[in-house]
């Protein structure tokens, strides 16, 4: 079929995978964990205090969904939200004990199924295309209805 050949498809089937390898990292570890609530644990970890829209921009996601992500997360007791000290009608992020202990724990079950995604290529061919996605990814940015903000420098 002719998708075999359109970057689209094999976009979407990749990101299956990938999807795919991470959920059996983390049922293998008996962790209860998504990419998505792994990114967002990231970004709260990277950046504590961190408002939500925020967040969203960093894993470029949704401000919505991201919302229903956060509540999950907050309902797990793997992070707390508090009152924005320079703006009362704000929240700020941070992780709870529970959330860093979690986030430690699935961080190297994460790093170990990389590999998995790209399984058939070697390790030459494994950064080429790392690098072409990030490109790629970097060029089509503000394309995306969620485009990824860089964070400032400190």
């Amino acid at each position: 079929m002719e998708i075999y050949a359109m970057p689209g498809h094999l976009i979407r089937r990749l990101n299956q995978i990938s999807v795919a390898c991470f959920m059996d990292r983390m049922a293998q570890a008996g962790l209860s964990l998504t990419p998505v609530q792994y990114a967002a644990l990231c970004a709260i970890r990277d950046y504590p205090g961190i408002d939500q829209a925020t967040v969203a921009g960093l894993v470029a996601y949704d401000r919505a969904t991201l919302g229903k992500v956060i509540d999950r997360l907050q309902n797990r007791d793997l992070i707390q939200r508090d009152v924005s000290a320079s703006d009362r009608r704000a929240r700020v992020l941070t992780l709870t004990t529970a959330g860093q202990d979690l986030l430690r724990t699935a961080s190297a079950h994460v790093q170990a199924a990389q590999p998995d995604i790209l399984a058939g290529l070697s390790e030459a061919e494994q950064a080429q295309m790392l690098h072409l996605l990030q490109k790629a990814t970097n060029a089509g940015n503000d394309r995306s209805r969620a485009p990824q903000i860089t964070p400032e420098a400190d």
